[in-house]
């Protein structure tokens, strides 16, 4: 943001530009060096030195002996507190996507190089999925995660995939670098993912992003793969794509 945008904007040029270096860091894994951050930001490297040191002082990023730059505790909490507020808020669209579908439906954001669980309903059913909230799982082979890397930038999926292991969970996982970027380009057109076994063996999976949110964030349902293949498609997307618009428009209310 320019000192001009930030001006009519009515905000502080030093904040937006810390919480920019916070964004890249976390952008970057959690951890850069001080000229990888320079050329991302294009901020003349003694600003955001001076950036940084405040952030340290206040326990916000954390210097590495590397001289690498990390994200520092004092975020775990704010990160627990917003991950409530978050499940707290997704929790009623939730609730009536069950509903609507039968099957158990949940909310995921990113955190790093994974996704986190931040809200889930299960379906009502004695045969049904059921994740932990605060599971991280892996982005590659589940639906929620496909759906989030293709809300980002294909040079920063590029990133991502040359940095995780794309380990196989079940025979269906998909582990060559070329034909998850395929699938994403594909998920982009389509407006949804799906993981159908390569998580887990006999669960299917669809989600959809939550656009404009505050954070890299999708909804899905989960269920045995035999009854949720026998749900009708053309009107489970479009009820996805809904509740996570819906959902964006409360995450963004009076922001």
């Amino acid at each position: 943001m320019t000192e001009t945008q930030t001006r009519a904007s009515g905000g502080v040029q030093s904040v937006d530009r810390a919480f920019e270096l916070l964004e890249l860091v976390a952008d970057a894994g959690g951890e850069a060096t001080l000229s990888q951050l320079a050329e991302a930001s294009g901020l003349p490297q003694p600003t955001i030195h001076r950036l940084l040191r405040t952030l340290i002082s206040g326990g916000y990023i954390r210097q590495q002996p590397s001289r690498r730059y990390s994200l520092g505790p004092r975020l775990i909490r704010l990160g627990e507190t917003a991950s409530r507020v978050l499940g707290a808020s997704a929790r009623p669209h939730l609730t009536r996507l069950r509903d609507l579908t039968g099957e158990t439906s949940n909310m995921a954001v990113l955190d790093g190089d994974q996704v986190v669980y931040v809200a889930q309903v299960p379906s009502p059913h004695a045969m049904r999925m059921f994740t932990e909230v605060g599971q991280r799982v892996d982005l590659h082979c589940t639906a929620v995660g496909k759906a989030v890397l293709a809300t980002l930038p294909p040079a920063e999926v590029d990133r991502i995939l040359s940095r995780i292991t794309m380990s196989p969970r079940t025979i269906h996982t998909i582990t060559n670098p070329a034909v998850i970027r395929a699938e994403i380009d594909q998920i982009r057109e389509l407006g949804y993912a799906q993981d159908d076994g390569e998580q887990e063996i006999g669960v299917r999976c669809f989600a959809a992003a939550i656009p404009d949110a505050p954070t890299r964030a999708a909804l899905s349902i989960s269920g045995p793969q035999a009854r949720v293949s026998g749900l009708d498609m053309n009107t489970i997307i479009p009820l996805l794509r809904d509740t996570a618009t819906a959902l964006a428009r409360d995450l963004n209310a009076g922001g």
